[in-house]
């Protein structure tokens, strides 16, 4: 039974005192939210500093990370259109046009007419880029990894399990 709540009974975390205080406060106004929520919405926030501390530590803006990532997740020959960088990044086609130009720039990256369209322009990692992108990742997946090193595989298999059940239903298909 310990082991079911490491931190203590659920009364113990803080989400559930500021779930306690709104059903004091606005009895009826639902509360259920608030042990979800607010737990996923720190974690995230203290995920967050830390990756922009790691990349920081490592040289690597996060935008330059999501491109150079996205690029080099797609395979040999390591090379996408603006389109297709642009769908898989869901950010904007100027967003991805500003990232591309930088890391052009800084050699990380390089353009060429794309073999899948006359219209369309590739971008593909040079060797610079693919370096840099392979040694980032190393590096951050595995302090990531430590991060959560306090769940058992059973317990990031269900958890696993549950954010994407909640993300199918707040996350639009891309």
């Amino acid at each position: 039974m310990a082991d079911d709540y490491p931190m203590g009974p659920p009364s113990t975390w803080p989400a559930a005192d500021i779930a306690a205080a709104w059903e004091r406060e606005l009895p009826g106004v639902p509360t259920g939210s608030i042990e979800v929520v607010t737990p996923v919405w720190r974690i995230a926030k203290v995920l967050a500093d830390d990756r922009r501390r790691t990349l920081t530590r490592l040289g690597v803006d996060p935008s330059t990370l999501d491109l150079l990532s996205v690029i080099r997740r797609s395979g040999p020959p390591y090379e996408l259109t603006t389109r297709e960088i642009t769908g898989r990044t869901l950010i904007t086609a100027g967003a991805v046009s500003q990232r591309v130009a930088r890391a052009e720039q800084a050699g990380l990256v390089e353009r060429a007419p794309s073999t899948a369209s006359r219209r369309a322009v590739a971008v593909r990692l040079t060797p610079a880029g693919h370096r840099l992108i392979e040694a980032t990742v190393r590096e951050l997946l595995g302090h990531e990894d430590d991060l959560i090193a306090a769940l058992t595989d059973a317990e990031r298999a269900a958890l696993v399990g549950l954010l994407a059940k909640l993300e199918r239903t707040l996350v639009p298909p891309a």
